[in-house]
């Protein structure tokens, strides 16, 4: 019952994941090639923190 309150910690960061891709996707539409780089890299590290949480999930 309890656990119906309880945060997710793996939609969060795949939440913040896809929103960071969305924004590099629209940097490099605009031509900021500068601030697709970070905004990709960005995404990169919360790809790298997301990966294991969703691989332990997935076992359970």
């Amino acid at each position: 019952m309890f656990g119906l309150f309880k945060n997710d910690p793996v939609k969060k960061l795949r939440k913040q994941y896809d929103a960071k891709l969305a924004q590099a996707q629209q940097a490099q539409r605009n031509g900021d090639i500068k601030g697709f780089a970070d905004l990709s890299a960005e995404a990169d590290a919360i790809w790298k923190k997301l990966q294991p949480l969703e691989k332990e999930q997935r076992s359970k």
